[in-house]
């Protein structure tokens, strides 16, 4: 497949990080207006994890900056707006972008304003390129059940004005999903769709735990490699899981990119998004990620559709935006 196709079809972003995926102009021009000085430069190096990261815990020391830039209305609409119009520039047709708002409180804001400052962002967005955004906000693994539980309470509001789902993020490794099983029955209660960070550092039982939680999507997923039973369970279901093949180097959730799943779950009938996890932090693309999929003989441009049909029937948003998006690869290839 070359460049020009992948660069150019319509695609379905449903794991992009909002901290993750400031860009470095953005970064730099809103440390400035705290007072902070940094070079171009400089700011990369803090900002992008190298590909010889060491570990999920050293490639996650790249949000830090970031998430100071995230305390104020005009950061968070900022940098949402920034990404959404960085994403439609490569003809993604749909993002959901994530985030914790629990971690943007820290100068004061409430939940209810963290979200609305992102919403305002995405609709601008919205309004001038026309792609289609959806909030996923995110419980942390770090953090106490009372946060988490507070922050879903609030953010069940938004349902249907910007959030149309939640997440389980963190260092999956430090933090044991069966902590969160009162998170996500409280989820169920406020008819909030999730998705599980699950299986990105070596745990295939987290996998099986949050499919038996009620996750309809799972982030990574890659500890289901060789698990017959798993990968059965997660195809009959219909349960897509959101890889992110840069990242997951990054973190060596895999050795090498000629381990890396992505045909043994896509043959085993698996449901697929191709995503980029985050955007700055592992300096890539929707389109580098599937590059990076064809060149390692993974990804042939016929298979395109099909991952973008799974990706279409696995969005946690409404029917109308599932035409929306149907209607715009029909109309890509009609004659």
């Amino acid at each position: 497949m070359n460049r020009f196709i992948a660069h150019n079809i319509p695609k379905i972003e449903l794991h992009c990080h909002l901290d993750g995926s400031m860009s470095v102009e953005l970064t730099k021009r809103l440390l400035k207006e705290m007072g902070e000085k940094y070079s171009k430069e400089e700011l990369e190096s803090a900002l992008t994890a190298p590909m010889n990261c060491g570990s999920l815990a050293e490639y996650l020391e790249r949000f830090a900056l970031p998430l100071r830039c995230l305390q104020t209305k005009r950061g968070l609409s900022a940098a949402a707006e920034d990404l959404a119009l960085a994403a439609a520039k490569e003809h993604v047709a749909y993002i959901e972008v994530r985030f914790a708002p629990s971690f943007s409180t820290k100068q004061g804001l409430s939940i209810r304003e963290v979200i609305e400052s992102v919403e305002s962002g995405l609709k601008k967005a919205r309004e001038k390129t026309g792609i289609l955004t959806g909030i996923i906000v995110c419980t942390m693994r770090g953090l106490d059940a009372e946060t988490n539980a507070r922050m879903l309470k609030e953010a069940r509001e938004f349902l249907d004005a910007g959030v149309v789902g939640c997440d389980l993020a963190g260092d999956e490794k430090a933090y044991p999903l069966s902590n969160f099983r009162d998170v996500f029955a409280a989820a169920k209660r406020y008819e909030l769709p999730f998705t599980i960070h699950a299986g990105e550092c070596g745990s295939a039982e987290n996998i099986r735990e949050a499919v038996a939680l009620g996750a309809k999507r799972i982030g990574h997923g890659i500890a289901m490699s060789g698990n017959e039973e798993l990968k059965k369970l997660l195809a009959d279901e219909k349960i897509c899981v959101e890889l992110c093949p840069t990242s997951n180097l990054q973190t060596k959730a895999v050795r090498n990119m000629a381990e890396y799943p992505f045909l043994e779950f896509y043959e085993a009938g698996v449901p697929l998004s191709v995503n980029t996890d985050n955007r700055t932090v592992s300096g890539t693309t929707c389109t580098d990620e599937l590059m990076r999929l064809s060149d390692a003989g993974m990804l042939k441009e016929a298979m395109c559709e099909k991952i973008y049909m799974a990706s279409l029937a696995s969005v946690f948003a409404g029917d109308e935006v599932k035409q929306q998006l149907w209607n715009k690869w029909v109309s890509m290839f009609a004659v």
